[in-house]
């Protein structure tokens, strides 16, 4: 199964998950359908992605949020602070090249009417706001009435104008407000103002402070740190040069990753002192283990050397595969000592003892690693033939609503489209 986290249920978004039957059609088809999406269907946002099972929603992310504050009564100001921050950082993100999909979180400004009430006419004419929010929420929305039964169901009686009556906005001026302390109607425009604004539709919060998030997504083929790493150095001097109360983060797979790393250092620190200990009580001696840990440097060069003969990125899982393989070598350094330790102590002389202990070892040591690059072998030619697409297209007329994520399975071949 894809794990699929969408977004609540809305008029204005959909997700779509298409299935392939092989893993390397996947990536060829996102960039089509990026593109061919995006002419087909106009006034919509449309993101194309393979679906992955990485706990990042999206792989670059810059974070930009204001700590001086929640004060809702600030809220105005923070926001107009907010917005041109997020747009020096958004040019400087577009600066990078392959970006597929680049938008914040916020969204554009949505227009609204805003209705202000003149409190001295309205007390005149026994009006409250009450009133008229009751008289234009029931003329624009309906007001429930009653429930008419039909067999089995209730269906709902919703008095409201007709369609043609509210199609516009501006219609909004012909309304009367009907008074719940007297019986009188009175115009709408006789008590009230009526101001064409823009609003923020949807603000996003992260501990509890206001922040606007650019989100990028790569191009088929390029890693988020090749988008990142040329920018980077300009979104750190735009972080010194924020004024008080606010700050930019990096977030997406950097900051994952750098969470990752750190995590895993103190792990790998606390297993080392765990194995000196163990070996310096198995040898009864503090030296022979450091001469253990020396031969691991060897094998973590390797490695390295690996992943840049086949341009893979030093990831997580590259880490967890150095860490493996420097725990295989210690273990055969570890049975080493002791075949060079046994014929010693049989009267070999040391320098005889040390090739000879290595000739006895290097067939079991070979066994290991072809029976490892065998199970690697099997593991690869089963995922081979699976993969995932997401595609998350949404309408540009409702802004508000954010990026969906999206997660990747080698289990199935998948892609998620999105509106």
């Amino acid at each position: 199964m894809v794990s699929i986290s969408p977004e609540a249920t809305q008029t204005n978004y959909a997700q779509v998950i298409v299935q392939v039957r092989d893993k390397e059609a996947t990536p060829k088809l996102i960039g089509l359908l990026q593109d061919e999406l995006n002419k087909q269907v106009p006034g919509a946002w449309i993101t194309v992605r393979q679906l992955q099972t990485n706990p990042v929603e999206t792989p670059v992310e810059v974070l930009i949020s204001g700590q001086a504050d929640t004060d809702p009564r600030t809220e105005s100001e923070d926001i107009r602070s907010l917005r041109p921050i997020a747009s020096q950082a958004m040019d400087i993100v577009r600066q990078s090249p392959g970006i597929a999909v680049l938008r914040d979180d916020w969204s554009p400004d949505s227009p609204q009417m805003k209705i202000e009430i003149e409190p001295d006419r309205a007390n005149l004419v026994g009006i409250t706001n009450a009133d008229v929010a009751m008289s234009t929420a029931a003329a624009i929305s309906g007001d429930p009435v009653g429930i008419y039964k039909e067999g089995n169901k209730n269906i709902p009686i919703v008095v409201r104008l007709r369609p043609q009556d509210r199609a516009r906005l501006s219609q909004i001026e012909n309304l009367y407000v009907n008074s719940s302390q007297e019986n009188v109607k009175v115009p709408l425009l006789s008590v009230a103002t009526l101001k064409d604004i823009l609003e923020t539709a949807r603000i996003r919060r992260r501990e509890h402070f206001r922040t606007l998030s650019i989100l990028c997504s790569p191009s088929p083929g390029v890693l988020a740190s090749q988008v990142l790493a040329p920018i980077e150095p300009k979104l750190n001097a735009l972080k010194k040069s924020l004024p008080p109360g606010y700050q930019l983060q990096i977030g997406g797979e950097k900051a994952k990753q750098v969470e990752g790393f750190r995590n895993l250092a103190v792990v790998l620190l606390i297993s080392l002192v765990g194995i000196y200990l163990a070996l310096l009580i198995q040898f009864n001696n503090a030296i022979k283990p450091l001469l253990v840990f020396a031969a691991a440097p060897y094998g973590a060069i390797g490695a390295l050397i690996a992943l840049a003969i086949m341009g893979t990125p030093f990831g997580f899982m590259a880490f967890l595969g150095v860490a493996s393989l420097i725990g295989v070598i210690v273990s055969h350094v570890i049975v080493l000592f002791d075949f060079i330790e046994e014929m010693h102590e049989k009267g070999e002389p040391l320098e005889r003892a040390l090739p000879d202990a290595g000739i006895e070892r290097i067939r079991p040591v070979m066994i290991t690693v072809a029976q490892r690059y065998w199970l690697c072998f099997l593991s690869h030619s089963k995922v081979a033939r699976s993969g995932n697409l997401c595609a998350m297209p949404r309408s540009a007329d409702s802004p508000s609503l954010p990026l969906s994520p999206c997660y990747w399975s080698r289990s199935s071949t998948r892609f998620l489209y999105s509106i």
